[in-house]
């Protein structure tokens, strides 16, 4: 470990100022909010709202098995500045409890599957953590998982399940880079270290000054030139430190499919709804696949693989209540 660089890194947070206010500061952010909003709506064009064209998606989706995928932050629940108090509303709650209780759904988060779970509180969905390298599920997969990968257990409530651990020989080191990042960045005020059990967040939302962000950032990547089998990812305001396993949100996909017995069904059609970069893995799938909706939230114009989008977690819930709605109505009508 480069200790020297890491050690003057942390001292330069020291001679930082904060940036000048330029006068015409209010006029250009006014004429890039123009831009920002045009290009918003061009962006639309090609991933229209899906609130707004609810009837026409349905109207595909019509006669399909479908199977529910939400990411949690930023989909779920809005992005906070303190990650563990990203708390789901009661009526977002609701919203999901809903659909779950019409489609087989899935909470698919970068987050530890146990602080997810704490966060969202129900029974009726299944649960993959850490970028889908943590999942449970009734039955493993034969398919797309290796076998010494899954352990069978029983629950709280005893019934049989099988854990999915795709990185669990990395636990030791996972656990040892924690320690590292704690001591090298506590300098860095606002910065934190959260174990997310098979991957790392470095969180800086809080961290207000740029340059801090910046050494940050250096830290960072100068400590993890010494385990050469992870690799780290941004995100909104966090950097990802993840083991060099083949297996990402879009295998979770895969295997949580797999393993409700919709793999080799030419009806599934998996709905995916997710904010991050992590998300494009399983955005990638359902296009590979040739069904489905992959559906990015955004409010801002940005490079995804999804078909469709949906501004902010408001809308997240409206669609889901949407979808609920509509499956009981098909229901009431057989």
């Amino acid at each position: 470990m480069q200790v020297a660089k890491v050690q003057f890194l942390q001292d330069s947070i020291l001679n930082t100022s904060p940036p000048s206010t330029h006068p015409n500061m209010k006029s250009i952010s006014n004429a890039n909010q123009d831009s920002i909003s045009s290009a918003y709506a061009s962006w639309l064009g090609k991933h229209p709202s899906a609130l707004d064209n609810f009837d026409q998606m349905m109207s595909i989706a019509k006669g399909k098995e479908i199977v529910v995928f939400l990411d949690y932050d930023g989909t779920l629940s809005q992005i906070v500045d303190d990650p563990d108090k990203a708390y789901m509303s009661d009526s977002m709650r609701a919203a999901v409890r809903e659909v779950a209780s019409c489609f087989p759904t899935a909470i698919v988060s970068g987050r530890s599957r146990d602080k997810v779970s704490e966060f969202v509180k129900l029974r009726n969905v299944y649960y993959a953590g850490s970028h889908g390298m943590d999942i449970s599920t009734p039955s493993g997969s034969s398919k797309y998982g290796n076998q010494k990968h899954q352990t069978k257990t029983v629950d709280e409530k005893g019934k049989q399940v099988v854990n999915f651990h795709p990185a669990k020989e990395f636990l030791p080191t996972i656990q040892k880079i924690i320690k590292v990042l704690k001591e090298n960045i506590k300098k860095i005020n606002g910065s934190s270290v959260e174990d997310n059990m098979f991957c790392i967040s470095v969180h800086y939302r809080r961290v207000k000054n740029e340059k801090d962000v910046g050494v940050l950032k250096e830290i960072v990547e100068s400590i993890m030139k010494s385990y050469p089998n992870f690799h780290v990812s941004g995100g909104k305001k966090v950097m990802e430190i993840r083991p060099n396993v083949n297996w990402d949100k879009g295998h979770a996909l895969m295997y949580l499919l797999d393993t409700l017995g919709f793999d080799n069904s030419d009806d599934v059609f998996p709905m995916y709804i997710g904010d991050d970069k992590t998300d494009e893995d399983a955005f990638k799938v359902i296009k590979r696949i040739g069904r489905g909706f992959p559906i990015v939230v955004s409010s801002i114009a940005k490079e995804t693989k999804a078909s469709h989008s949906l501004r902010d977690p408001s809308d997240v819930m409206a669609f889901l209540v949407r979808l609920a709605k509509w499956k009981k109505s098909l229901v009431r009508r057989t």
